[in-house]
């Protein structure tokens, strides 16, 4: 009888990172897909990446609503309490033999609480990170409720280790976003891109454009409003550039860097902006591999960026610890330290490949391993 891998999807990130292993599992002899999508996945504000999750050959068997409106600390708890609540009785139906769930997000908590307590045995993806933010104690806090790991990086698989976890059930496979670059043609044009709609200038694909995504940090929360438009405007220095700007998260905060945006915009400071909702994981990966820098705060530009060797400035803290390659630099929430660290990363132009995070080949090999783990529910420290 087939393993049913249930498989969790409730951003859009989410999606990137977890494609590839959704792919393998579905085409495994052994295993048996299950999808669950959720969140801000089902939501227009942030692209409904349901509807390329669709497209792309995967049939939800579950669709559930479980953002709270407001975008709060208040509410992303609330959040997480209903996606508690919804993902156990979508569990309870489908009677997965394990659940998978990716990185650190409240979504990511919400299904690791469900199946640990239905005791449904839990696969980690993207564990052993840090980070900065509240996402470091999310995601540690999940490793201590899953059973088995996907690490991405061996410093993660160590750190996995020292934190108690049986090395026999931690696996680093590189990180599965990297198989969307590798199995993908990053060259990019008009035609391509044609149909994301989005507002603002038009984007001519075969000139140079930087790449802005800037997320909420939950832990400054109230301040993404100045954050963002200190990032903004240090963009608007750069006029022989395009600017390519992505809508912000879900998180706590995210509709104050959406009013920064908004207002930025309304303002008329915005010539020579584009402002996208989403992308498809491919698409995503050809406007980062073809982009002159990319800045703000999202992870993609540390793990994508180092597989590509694209120039990233990372903004304020949300990454500040995390692990990366020499494409990254850092800079502060001042439109001079961002304008300045741009100006440093377009002189350096492009950087090598960088294998920190993977070959791409993540997929396959997870999907092999789930097929063949011995499932286990008990665990304890192994130190």
């Amino acid at each position: 009888m087939k393993r049913k891998v249930c498989v969790v999807v409730a951003s859009r990130a989410n999606y990137g990172r977890i494609k590839y292993v959704m792919r393998a599992v579905q085409e495994h002899p052994e295993l048996e897909l299950q999808l669950i999508v959720g969140a801000s996945t089902l939501l227009e504000r942030y692209g409904r990446a349901v509807d390329i999750i669709r497209q792309e050959g995967f049939e939800p068997d579950r669709s559930i609503f479980y953002v709270v409106e407001g975008e709060t600390p208040l509410t992303q708890a609330k959040s997480t309490g209903l996606g508690i609540v919804e993902l156990s009785t979508a569990f309870q139906d489908l009677k997965p033999d394990m659940v998978v769930t990716v990185a650190d997000r409240y979504e990511t908590m919400a299904t690791a609480i469900a199946a640990s307590y239905m005791n449904i045995p839990l696969v980690h993806v993207q564990g052993g990170e840090v980070s900065g933010n509240i996402d470091d104690r999310v995601r540690h806090a999940i490793t201590k409720l899953a059973d088995i790991h996907f690490p991405c990086t061996e410093q993660s698989r160590e750190r996995l280790i020292r934190m108690g976890e049986d090395e026999d059930r931690v696996f680093n496979y590189g990180c599965p976003a990297m198989d969307v670059i590798a199995n993908e043609d990053t060259a990019i044009n008009n035609d391509v891109m044609a149909g994301y709609g989005g507002v603002g200038s038009a984007i001519d694909w075969s000139k140079p454009y930087m790449l802005m995504v800037q997320h909420p940090v939950t832990t400054s929360f109230g301040d993404g409003m100045h954050q963002v438009m200190e990032t903004l405007h240090a963009l608007c220095e750069f006029p022989d550039h395009q600017k390519v700007v992505l809508w912000p998260n879900s998180d706590a905060g995210s509709e104050d860097v959406a009013k920064g945006i908004r207002s930025f915009r309304e303002r008329g400071e915005s010539a020579g902006f584009h402002f996208y909702r989403n992308f498809s994981p491919e698409d995503y990966v050809r406007v980062l591999a073809n982009a002159s820098v990319c800045i703000g705060n999202s992870s993609s530009f540390i793990r994508e960026g180092s597989f590509l060797g694209v120039p990233a400035v990372v903004v304020g803290d949300r990454q500040r610890n995390r692990e990366h390659g020499p494409n990254v630099t850092f800079a502060d929430y001042t439109q001079a330290s961002v304008q300045a660290a741009i100006t440093r990363q377009l002189q350096a132009r492009a950087y090598e490949h960088d294998d920190l995070f993977g070959h791409g080949d993540a997929g396959k090999k997870i999907a092999g391993m789930l097929a063949q783990i011995e499932l286990n529910f008990e665990k304890g420290n192994s130190y």
